[in-house]
């Protein structure tokens, strides 16, 4: 029989069915709405978690919050060890940004976060629908030196995330800290992450509408984020990450020419060798004043060099050992490094490597174009206002060069052909190591005076404050000192105080002084260069000169007798301890060099000892001298700070 549409049920049947279909959909539509509005305080935000040892991670993490905030996408910027994992399952858009450590592990404050991952993964009860409403993206910070283990942390949180039903919206993106362009690749990542977000929802965006990408409030985020932040003049829709903090290389240096392959900058080849100095990382150094010598090494004009030319005093390397710093050319043939020391002043800008993997250059083309390169940049001064023409004209002929200017010198295949060319021409060789190539320093040839840097007096403090690349770093460390020993020309330890990691460790450094037995102990102060996303140190980590002098002395006291306190260099922050039976004579100090003599013992091709090309310290460099280590035929000034107190004279304010 015929539905009667007469019949009073039918119609009230019908039009209850009729109301329930619109407010379903009514419902439905208004959630969706919800769902799109930024301003809904329901809406749940995006997450940014940072997996970070040492700070690396945590600031492109940051970097990216502001950029995304820019963009008008709303996320929380989230430290895991903060979070309950458990927690995920609500998320629906989820960015990690993950470091790997120590060779495979994950950073402690990711540690609780990793366990749960491998938990619930493992565990049959969880399934692989738990994140199913979530999508993700991960970014990955490590290092090439770690071979297989590179990026294992980033790796396992794409794969796990992966088995937990996460959708995986952007690949997984490896950046490589030793290929000194990680600012970039992560830039460019940054940029997809925005363009994956604005075609959420048919393009609208996530959690935002369709003009999103161009918002940019400046009342929308805090003033701590905008410490650094440079104005976007192009007018894009996305604020490149490379504006932010302007720590980004510049495009215009060739970097634009390399294409992002599996989350990494192709290119770096040279005649089918790798070449050490990539594009991104000669602008990154060139943008510091290097300036880059073939494929692997640089020269830069130290401010102490400039500083002498001007008669403004010279370094704490002419106060203890008689250097002109007018005429020193700082260099080195190898700005790659075995260590990404805590107070590394070039912020982790050059690469890393255990081993000679590059390109090599001849010693002699290297020697030959860091004269060039270094008397160009002393012909540059004439003019400065200070500037005295007869040390002018000295500068141009270089008599010392401190091949310690970055990276591990060492390292280069052919030093000791380097420093034979370097003494021929009649210029003084003081070489740095970072003590992780005993062998090389075993294999080395005679120089003026050779280094050993000794950073930590423990195994824990030394991988702390190094974070060497090699497993046995201790080992080599010591086996380093051992080499030391074997020298018989001027040997350095070289320590750097770092408050707060290694001030306390006299005893320790102390027992280190019988295995290696150097000459001489150069005790030194940190010196701040600036915040870094590689380095947590601050201007309290940098220790008083009169905390370098009691730590030195004690040290000295340590050694009953053997060291004692010889020469310091006030403004440098720094004192020498050096052994009393090799230069202490007559009750006279005795630690300059004769380097005329030095060249001439070079020469002659015969042994001989550090003692045959001492000459004595004058007066003023001495230990307790008023003058502090300040050479008195210099003028020192300070830069008018428009103290009440001081007194102007010449134009400038002399102490």
């Amino acid at each position: 029989m015929p539905l009667s549409l007469s019949s009073y049920p039918t119609r009230l049947t019908i039009l209850t069915l009729l109301s329930a279909t619109t407010l379903y959909f009514f419902y439905k539509s208004r959630r969706r709405l919800k769902s799109l509005n930024p301003n809904n305080p329901q809406t749940p935000k995006g997450k940014i978690f940072y997996i970070s040892q040492t700070g690396t991670s945590k600031t492109l993490a940051k970097n990216l919050h502001i950029c995304l905030k820019l963009n008008g996408f709303e996320f929380d910027l989230v430290d895991p060890k903060e979070y309950e994992p458990e927690d995920l399952c609500k998320e629906s858009f989820v960015l990690v940004v993950a470091s790997t450590w120590d060779g495979g592990k994950s950073p402690e404050n990711g540690g609780f976060f990793v366990d749960w991952l491998n938990e619930s993964v493992d565990d049959f009860r969880v399934g692989g629908l738990l994140l199913s409403e979530c999508k993700f993206g991960v970014f990955g910070v490590g290092s090439g030196s770690y071979g297989d283990k590179f990026n294992v942390v980033a790796r396992d949180f794409s794969r796990k995330l992966r088995k937990l039903g996460g959708v995986e919206v952007l690949e997984l993106c490896e950046g490589d800290v030793d290929e000194g362009n990680l600012d970039e690749i992560f830039g460019e990542w940054s940029k997809r992450v925005v363009g994956v977000l604005r075609d959420e929802n048919g393009g609208g965006g996530y959690m935002g509408n369709d003009e999103v990408g161009d918002v940019r409030d400046e009342e929308e985020y805090n003033d701590d984020d905008d410490d650094e932040l440079e104005e976007n003049d192009e007018g894009l829709g996305i604020v490149d990450l490379e504006d932010i903090a302007g720590k980004g290389p510049s495009r215009k240096k060739g970097v634009g020419d390399n294409k992002l392959v599996n989350g990494k900058l192709s290119g770096g080849v040279v005649n089918g060798e790798k070449a050490m100095v990539t594009p991104v990382i000669r602008a990154s150094l060139e943008k510091q004043g290097y300036k880059i010598i073939g494929t692997h090494s640089g020269v830069k004009l130290c401010r102490w060099t400039k500083s002498q030319l001007r008669g403004r005093g010279g370094c704490y390397k002419h106060s203890f050992y008689g250097i002109e710093s007018h005429r020193c050319m700082e260099a080195t043939p190898s700005l790659a490094c075995a260590n990404k020391c805590v107070f590394c002043w070039r912020h982790h800008t050059n690469p890393v490597g255990k081993s000679w993997t590059w390109k090599m250059d001849d010693p002699i083309e290297i020697v030959d174009t860091a004269i060039d390169l270094h008397t160009k940049m002393i012909k540059q001064m004439k003019g400065v206002p200070g500037v005295k023409a007869e040390r002018l004209s000295e500068g141009l002929s270089p008599r010392h060069c401190a091949l310690s200017l970055v990276g591990e010198p060492i390292m280069y295949p052919e030093i000791n052909s380097l420093v034979d060319e370097l003494h021929k021409r009649r210029i003084s060789t003081f070489l740095v190591t970072n003590a992780q190539f005993p062998d090389k320093i075993r294999l080395l040839k005679p120089i003026t005076q050779l280094y050993v840097s000794v950073d930590a007096g423990t195994k824990d403090s030394l991988k702390a404050v190094d974070r060497p690349l090699f497993g046995d770093f201790w080992e080599r460390f010591l086996d380093s000192l051992k080499a030391l020993k074997e020298k018989e020309q001027r040997t350095v330890y070289r320590l750097t105080l770092v408050k707060g990691w290694n001030t306390e460790e006299v005893d320790a450094y102390s027992s280190l002084f019988s295995i290696g037995k150097p000459d001489f102990v150069e005790i030194k102060g940190v010196t701040y260069c600036g915040s870094s996303a590689t380095s947590k140190l601050t201007m309290e980590n940098v220790p008083w000169h009169s905390d370098v002098k009691e730590f030195s002395e004690a040290l000295a006291k340590k050694s009953n007798g053997e060291y004692e306190v010889a020469c310091e260099h006030v403004h440098s922050c720094c004192v020498l301890l050096a052994k009393v039976d090799k230069f202490k004579m007559n009750g006279q100090w005795f630690t300059w060099i004769d380097y005329e003599k030095f060249h001439d013992l070079v020469a002659s091709g015969k042994p001989f000892t550090s003692k045959d090309y001492v000459t004595s310290t004058p007066s003023w460099a001495v230990y307790g001298a008023e003058e502090g280590g300040f050479d008195p035929e210099q003028l020192r000034y300070k830069k008018e700070r428009h103290h009440k107190s001081s007194r102007k004279e010449n134009g400038s304010l002399k102490e």
